[in-house]
C-alpha cells in the first residue's frame, strides 16, 4: 500500500456533525471509528471470514485498517477509538497518520488500558485478552500508548471498569489517573455488562484531591440493551463526554445477522428505504446525551451504512425496539465466538 496515497472518497451525503467531548473540550465527530475489529485478527463479531478473508497477517490487516481509516477520514470521522488490547491498532493509526502527513490535531484519539492482548496474532488462540487493572499495568500500558502515539493521544480510559475488578476502589490507581489528568491527558472509563448504570454512578462520585476524576464515559447502548441510558444522561448533565459503543449489538442489529426479533425494525427500515444497521446507528446518535457513536465497520460498505445514519438523526418517528433484559442480553453476548 502506498503510504502517501490520497484518501479514498465516499458517496456524497450530509456533512459529518462535529462536537466537543463534554468538559474535556476535545474536538470530535458525532460518528467515531472503533478499531477493536481492525487492529487484531480475531474479534467477537460474525461474518469476519467473508469481510476480511483468510489472510490476516499483520501486514494485510495493517493495509486493510489503513484503507478503512482513509474512508473514515474522507467521510468526516475525526474520532478514533483504540486500546492496548486491540493488537496493533495504535501502531496502525500512527503509521497511517504519519503517512498521510496530517497534523497532530487532525483527529482525536482515545485509547484504553486494563486488558492485555494474549492472542499472539492467532485466530485460534485459547485466550485473546486478559483483564488486569493493577497500577503496574496502568503505568506500563500508558507508557506504551504514549510511546506509540505521542501527542496524538488525547484521551486515556479504564478498559471495562466493573465492580469485580475493584478498579474504582483502588486509591493508588485513581491517584495515578489524577496525575495523568494533571499532565494534560483527559481521563475516562468504559463500562460493560448488565450493571453498567451502577458503575457509571459509582464513577460520578469519585474525586481525586477534591476534583471529579473522569471526563468521559464509554458504554454499550443499543435498541436491544438501552439500560444504561439514564446513567449516561446523568453523566452528560455532570459535563462528561459520552461515547456509545456496540450500537449494533455485535452484529445482531443488522440486516445480515439480525434474527426474527427484528421484524418490526426491518419493517420500519424498509419504509424509510434504509438498512436496519443505519436505523440502529441513528437511534444511538439521536440520544440527547450521546456525543459520539462508534462505528465498528470493517468494510467500506458497512461504514457507508453507518455514515448514512447522520441523515436520520432528526427523524422523530419512534423505532420499534425489542428490548431484552440486561442479564439476558449480556449472557448472549458472552457466548459470542472470536473469529
Amino acid at each position: 500500500m502506498n503510504e502517501s496515497a490520497a484518501p479514498i472518497t465516499l458517496s456524497a451525503g450530509p456533512p459529518m456533525p462535529q462536537a466537543r467531548l463534554g468538559r474535556s473540550g476535545l474536538p470530535v465527530s458525532r460518528l467515531g471509528l472503533g478499531l477493536a475489529a481492525l487492529g487484531r485478527p480475531a474479534y467477537m463479531a460474525p461474518g469476519r471470514a467473508t469481510d476480511l478473508g483468510s489472510d490476516r497477517s499483520i501486514e494485510t490487516m495493517r493495509q486493510h485498517c489503513q484503507s478503512m481509516l482513509d474512508a473514515a477520514y474522507a467521510a468526516g470521522v475525526r474520532y478514533l477509538d483504540a486500546a492496548r488490547s486491540y493488537g496493533c491498532a495504535e501502531q496502525f493509526v500512527n503509521v497511517w497518520w504519519t503517512g498521510r502527513r496530517l497534523p497532530d490535531t487532525a483527529l482525536t484519539v482515545g485509547s484504553k488500558w486494563g486488558y492485555i492482548y494474549r492472542g499472539q496474532w492467532r485466530l485460534d488462540a485459547p485466550v485473546h485478552e486478559v483483564k488486569d487493572h493493577s497500577l503496574s499495568t496502568l503505568r506500563e500500558q500508558l507508557a506504551e500508548s504514549r510511546g506509540i502515539l505521542g501527542r496524538r493521544l488525547s484521551l486515556y480510559q479504564i478498559h471495562s471498569a466493573d465492580s469485580p475488578s475493584g478498579v474504582l476502589d483502588d486509591r493508588a490507581v485513581l491517584n495515578e489517573l489524577g496525575w495523568v489528568r494533571e499532565q494534560g491527558l483527559s481521563v475516562g472509563l468504559t463500562v460493560t455488562g448488565p450493571r453498567q448504570r451502577d458503575v457509571i454512578r459509582r464513577a460520578l462520585d469519585i474525586r481525586v484531591d477534591g476534583v471529579m476524576l473522569f471526563d468521559t464515559v464509554q458504554a454499550t447502548w443499543n435498541l436491544l440493551e438501552p439500560s444504561a441510558g439514564d446513567a449516561l444522561a446523568d453523566a452528560h448533565r455532570e459535563g462528561w463526554g459520552v461515547i456509545v459503543k456496540e450500537a449494533l449489538a455485535n452484529g445482531r442489529l443488522t440486516n445480515r445477522f439480525g434474527g426474527p426479533e427484528l421484524r418490526d425494525i426491518r419493517q420500519r427500515a424498509g419504509d424509510l428505504g434504509t438498512a436496519v444497521e443505519t436505523l440502529a446507528m441513528a437511534a444511538a446518535l439521536a440520544q440527547p446525551w450521546a456525543d459520539i457513536v462508534l462505528s465498528g465497520a470493517v468494510t467500506r460498505g458497512q461504514l457507508e451504512a453507518h455514515v448514512a445514519a447522520i441523515a436520520l438523526i432528526n427523524d422523530d418517528a419512534p423505532i420499534p425496539a425489542p428490548v431484552e433484559s440486561p442479564d439476558a442480553y449480556w449472557l448472549r453476548r458472552a457466548a459470542l465466538m472470536w473469529s
